[in-house]
């Protein structure tokens, strides 16, 4: 046996069962949301898996080398495809949770029985002593290298679907080049046949990687009704857009951010109260959130307003207008005016360091809180940061989920506003892509409901009555009789409320 080459397996393995593990709990989130409670139970499950396949191990005790292999090409094919299995099985099944922890079960229990194997082999070849702390040295640097490949290089370059099955093909060729390394261990007949084996599952695996397309949009086909006519994938979401007869459809992680059809109701009741709040004339304006530039069309009605500051996590989705010409179109060119300056990042933490500002109006457009990601931009901190940039007069607009659906959640925003320092302003709309949505109108000291939409700007869906009603609110949308819990950066109240409240619907 080549005992160095053995070594260089433990690593290999190691990275493909951190990728495997990965892979789950991120595919878990972005189709289930809230993100922490999906990747406490993937690694839970996982590392419980893993300690019943160490386990089990202890059964094994003829033809070792042999098991070896065979279990190398089991994570293979069950690691390789999963990922878009979990996609396709999401799609078209209703019972998704129960294949995503069998899976990850099983993957893990799979991988917890590969190194005591490969520690068996080994056994005769070095001292105890020396080969316990070398294979679980080995065992974390893999870990290490998973952790670093997999944000930084694997999902930005590959995506979700590639880096699932490009381990599976690591994982089949660790199979396949363990035929030669312990080929003094195994039956020769039974060598050819392992080989063989591998070879056709890393051929499977290669077919399915170039078509991996092919499989992402048999999946989505699943998950939308209308043509699919734009997808991409950015580090840090999925983006379809499709078309059909009501128009062009935005989503995000397959949640709908907008339909052409209706998307100007949201968007002018966004934006306008805000500028009817204001008192004099707004010239500067900062957007949080908004990268597709239908927030930015409405601000830039304004002919008083000299500088825009829109800040978006994702540069694939400020981009998109160019990528895609639709939405140009849609958004009038919005991101080419001279007023907008555009930065990338996320506007938690561009809040804290930047020096921009005062700002006299705030534009807050960010998804639902359906993640702790999300659930801190709706937060006192959040909040308080803001504040910092905003000049005494400033007006700001939140979109606060729906108050209908979401009750608690909605007034939950509400209430750490006003924990805030914010006076707050209530406000909701009929949009029929989403049904009733609410808004938050905020200043820093207390100010009365404007009556009328600004004079100026050509307006689609507000008026004079439109714009009053806004702000009335019938009785099942009034703030719940029990105490409602502000959002902090410690407790994220707010995404708790909004998971329960939006699993209803599901």
């Amino acid at each position: 046996m080549k005992t160095p080459l053995l070594f260089l397996n433990v690593v290999i393995i190691a990275t493909c069962g951190l990728i495997y593990e990965l892979l789950a709990a991120t595919v878990s989130s972005y189709v289930l949301g809230d993100s922490v409670t999906q990747f406490s139970l993937i690694i839970g499950i996982y590392l419980s898996a893993m300690g019943l396949g160490s386990y089990l191990s202890r059964f094994i005790d003829k033809n070792v080398a042999e098991k070896f292999i065979d279990i190398e090409l089991g994570v293979a094919v069950l690691g390789g495809f999963s990922a878009p299995l979990l996609f396709l099985t999401f799609a078209y099944v209703s019972y998704f949770g129960l294949i995503l922890y069998s899976m990850v079960f099983l993957i893990g229990t799979l991988v917890g029985l590969e190194i005591p194997l490969l520690m068996r082999i080994l056994k005769d070849e070095l001292d105890f002593k020396e080969l316990v702390s070398r294979v679980l040295a080995l065992d974390y640097v893999g870990a290490l290298v998973a952790s670093l490949l997999f944000p930084i290089f694997l999902v930005p370059k590959l995506g979700l679907n590639r880096t699932s099955l490009l381990f599976g093909m690591m994982n089949a060729a660790v199979g396949i080049w363990a035929t030669w390394l312990l080929d003094p261990l195994i039956k020769t007949r039974t060598l050819t046949i392992l080989r063989v084996k591998g070879f056709i599952v890393i051929v499977i695996l290669a077919i399915a990687f170039i078509k991996a397309d092919s499989l992402t949009t048999l999946a989505e086909d699943g998950l939308f009704m209308d043509n699919i006519v734009y997808a991409k994938s950015s580090p840090y979401q999925r983006i379809v857009v499709t078309k059909g007869k009501t128009g062009h459809a935005l989503f995000l992680n397959g949640n709908l951010q907008f339909n052409s059809f209706d998307e100007y109701r949201y968007h002018e009741a966004l934006v306008h109260p805000a500028f009817a709040a204001f008192e004099g004339e707004p010239k500067r304006v900062l957007v949080l959130g908004g990268g597709d530039g239908l927030a930015l069309r409405e601000i830039l009605k304004y002919k008083s307003v000299e500088a825009v500051q829109l800040v978006d996590l994702d540069p694939m989705m400020t981009g998109l207008s160019k990528a895609f010409p639709a939405l140009g179109e849609l958004n009038h060119h919005s991101f080419e005016d001279p007023r907008v300056s555009v930065t990338n990042g996320d506007a938690f933490v561009w809040l804290d360091a930047t020096d921009a500002g005062p700002f006299d109006i705030a534009i807050v457009d960010f998804p639902d809180p359906n993640n702790f990601a999300l659930g801190k931009l709706y937060s006192t901190r959040f909040y308080a940061l803001l504040k910092k940039k905003l000049s005494p007069n400033a007006s700001v607009v939140i979109q606060c989920t729906s108050p209908l659906i979401a009750r608690r959640s909605y007034w939950s925003i509400i209430r750490t506003l006003e924990a805030s320092g914010f006076s707050v302003r209530p406000y909701q709309t009929t949009v029929p892509s989403f049904g009733v949505w609410g808004y938050a109108l905020a200043k820093q000291q207390p100010f009365e409901i404007p009556k009328h939409p600004p004079a100026g700007p050509d307006l689609k869906f507000l008026n004079d009555s439109s714009f009053a009603s806004m702000f009335e609110f019938p009785t099942d949308m009034m703030p719940p009789d029990e105490e409602i819990e502000i959002n902090r950066l410690d407790n994220q109240a707010l995404v708790r409320y909004y998971e329960i409240e939006w699993r209803r619907f599901e």
